[in-house]
């Protein structure tokens, strides 16, 4: 007997179709649901415990996206031939669900949740990341899991002009602006996304359309969970309360904290310590058995601590470190710090520090990417680094986790934007930022001293970029709020949005936002746009005084390139039987030459750290590709001689006959002892047959012919 299966459908503006089903796959889980568009299929789960672990008092929530690999009809790579752990990009997607989901899920549930979203089938046309986000969503939806939504996450894009709604593949290539936004029917959760250089105006435009859509999407959900009854949710318990114990701390200790505020002190160790004295003191003061649940004890301290902090910015105007809210704090930077690299920078902005290296290398240092749906290779990756040391904390070095997956990878948009295009740079470029310390906003170093590496290196950008990261405190009660630019890493957790712009001084490249408060204006969202605009420029002005723009030359030190061209017919001439032409030519030089096939021409691109070596694989490839010509002088060597003549290889890969009656202007009877093998003589090449293709050599023209008279006189 068939499932059930229940359906809505959601029709976008140019007629393409989104289905969104329940009742037929995955129904142990406690939602799942099935998203469907062209041939694109994602199967979206949930499942979370009934209970909160002991102690725990945020959301244990896991949110995985994976591709198939059998989704496109291909197989993995690798040994194992299965799909292992997540890709950069699958971990991306999976980040951008959960920023979206997370803040909806009540404060007080604390039960272990996993959503789990699959893609099953593949489209070419469709790009399956910008329907994760419904497919989470519509899963929570037919559960009985609590949550303040639903939500949808879609793409919005601008293609020749106009701002379209997920785009399909080939016009995302060529999209000017690309967004990813998530939101619910009342407010705009999360943004990331980049864009050539545009306007702050024109990026609230694009966010506008799309949460217009979203708010289409989340209709249709309402009325899948209406049809399936679902409307009442699960009743839980995760958290113990002890409302007497909360006015007691409130009432001794609101104060002393807002005092420790009040103080503006830059350090954010020595406000640490403070604040930290003023809760061991009220436990020091309780006594040894007090009574009270020391869990409670702690996170009612930080709940007081957090709204003496929220309320001195937003009455007073002022912040934790002293500055105003539009003030960026102190910055310093230098270039060529590592004179090994072919480019770094140092870039410090307050406590927040990154160390960026630029490498340049060949073709085949490109990144190979082997995906379920993307394939193909990268010429410019950028990876982050974010040690223990950098906030003081003790940390065993495991690799990179999501975070430093997606700060990387908001800084590498970002810096993207303004490289010079594929066609005018031969390089594969590696951008590293090691992070050295940090409070606030590391992510936005990276892109100031990633600026600063690229132009140091000598990479011809368009214009350096630079980031800040913005935030709010805001009061829903009595509409109050004040925007704050640089944000340190206090504020970030105190605040109610983390908002992350980079641009030139023309326009915004790249975005990441995260708000954590329901309903955020648009004229508000301008005000921090605009506001952001003020702090780059300042930021732009400041790294401006350290390299304004990219270095005329590369290091000396690092590698040269040079693009030669040559008839499709030649490429295996250059390459030689089994490589051999080219792996000689290598070795002699010292230089690194790549040879490929494009538009019916070989095009080669030469990699050299010196100009000799360069100019000598030049000279090689040129020698081996130059068409003889009838008339010209060539210095060959005798490669093998005959009876009737000698085989002389004039130019690389090109022998000629040399016939017996060619060598001198006198008769001779044999070759014996007129030529040696390897001997080099000089020719002209005097024919080609035409049917044969076969050279026709001489050496005689090149020699005085003798008079008669002198021969006479020799017979004589």
């Amino acid at each position: 007997m068939l499932p059930n299966v229940i359906s809505k459908s959601i029709i976008l503006e140019d007629g393409r179709e989104i289905i969104i089903e329940t009742g037929a796959l995955a129904k142990q889980a406690d939602g799942s649901a099935v998203v469907k568009m062209g041939k694109a299929i994602l199967l979206a789960t949930i499942v979370t415990k009934k209970e909160a672990g002991d102690g725990v008092d945020f959301l244990p929530l896991s949110v995985d996206y994976q591709e198939k690999f059998a989704a496109s009809g291909k197989i993995p790579g690798g040994f194992l031939k299965r799909e292992g752990r997540l890709s950069d990009y699958e971990v991306l997607i999976s980040r951008l669900v959960d920023r979206a989901v997370r803040p909806l899920f009540p404060d007080d549930y604390h039960a272990d949740t996993n959503i789990t979203i699959t893609l099953m089938s593949s489209d070419e046309e469709v790009l399956p990341d910008a329907l994760a986000g419904l497919a989470a969503s519509a899963a929570i939806a037919v559960s009985d899991i609590p949550f303040n939504g639903p939500i949808s996450e879609v793409r919005v894009a601008k293609v020749d002009g106009k701002l379209i709604i997920n785009p399909k593949p080939q016009e995302l290539k060529i999209a000017t602006l690309e967004f990813m936004v998530a939101g619910s029917e009342e407010f705009i959760l999360m943004v990331e996304g980049e864009a050539d250089e545009i306007s702050e105006d024109e990026m609230v435009e694009a966010l506008e359309l799309a949460h217009q859509e979203i708010k289409r999407h989340c209709a249709v959900q309402k009325a899948l969970t209406r049809e399936l009854g679902k409307e009442v949710k699960r009743e839980y318990s995760h958290e113990n309360h002890d409302e007497a114990l909360l006015a007691r701390m409130k009432d001794e200790l609101y104060d002393a904290c807002y005092e420790v505020v009040s103080r503006q002190i830059p350090n954010k160790n020595e406000r640490s310590e403070l604040i930290k004295a003023i809760k061991q003191g009220f436990v020091d003061g309780l006594g040894e058995d007090h009574g009270y649940d020391s869990f409670l004890i702690g996170k009612y301290f930080a709940k007081i601590h957090k709204e003496a902090a929220r309320n001195f910015t937003l009455h007073e105007k002022k912040r934790l470190d002293g500055r105003n809210p539009s003030e960026i704090r102190p910055i310093w930077s230098v270039v060529d710090y590592l004179p090994s690299a072919h480019g770094s920078a140092v870039f410090t902005r307050g406590e927040t520090q990154s160390i960026t290296t630029c490498t340049l290398g060949t073709k085949l240092d490109e990144q190979m990417v082997d995906g379920a749906v993307h394939s193909g290779y990268n010429k410019f990756y950028l990876h982050y680094n974010f040690p223990g040391f950098s906030t003081g904390e003790v940390k065993i070095n495991r690799g990179p986790g999501r975070r430093e997956i997606g700060h990387g990878n908001l800084a590498m948009r970002a810096l993207r934007r303004v490289l010079p295009p594929d066609a005018k740079n031969p390089y594969t470029i590696r951008v590293v930022s090691d992070i050295l310390e940090s409070n606030g906003s590391s992510s936005m170093a990276t892109v100031c001293a990633g600026s600063l590496a690229l132009m140091d290196a000598g990479v011809p950008i368009k214009a350096p970029v630079t980031g800040i990261a913005m935030g709010m405190i805001s009061d829903a009660s009595t509409g109050k709020y004040t925007i704050l630019s640089d944000i340190l890493g206090d504020e970030d957790h105190l605040g109610d949005m983390d908002f992350k712009v980079t641009g030139t001084e023309k326009g915004i490249t790249a975005c990441q936002m995260d708000l954590k408060v329901e309903g955020l204006d648009y004229a508000v969202l301008k005000e921090a746009l605009y506001q952001a605009k003020d702090g780059r420029l300042h930021i732009l002005n400041e790294i401006s005084k350290t390299l304004a723009a990219p270095r005329e030359d590369y290091k000396p030190h690092a590698p040269r390139s040079q693009n030669m061209e040559i008839p499709k017919e030649l490429i295996g001439a250059v390459i030689g039987p089994g490589g051999k032409v080219i792996q000689e030519i290598q070795k002699d030089t010292g230089a690194t030459i790549i040879i490929e096939e494009v538009d019916n021409m070989g095009k080669i691109n030469i990699f050299a750290n010196n100009q000799t070596s360069m100019d000598g694989a030049i000279q090689r490839i040129k020698a081996i590709v130059a068409q003889p010509e009838i008339g010209e002088v060539y210095t060959g060597k005798v490669k093998n001689i005959m009876p009737f003549g000698a085989f002389v290889e004039f130019m690389p890969g090109k022998d000629g006959l040399l016939h017996i009656s060619e060598i001198k202007w006198e008769r001779l009877e044999s070759m014996d002892g007129v030529l040696e093998t390897g001997e080099e003589i000089t020719v002209k090449l005097i024919d080609v047959d035409k049917k044969t293709g076969k050279y026709k050599l001489s050496r005689k023209v090149l020699l005085p012919k003798a008079d008669k008279s002198d021969k006479s006189a020799q017979k004589s």
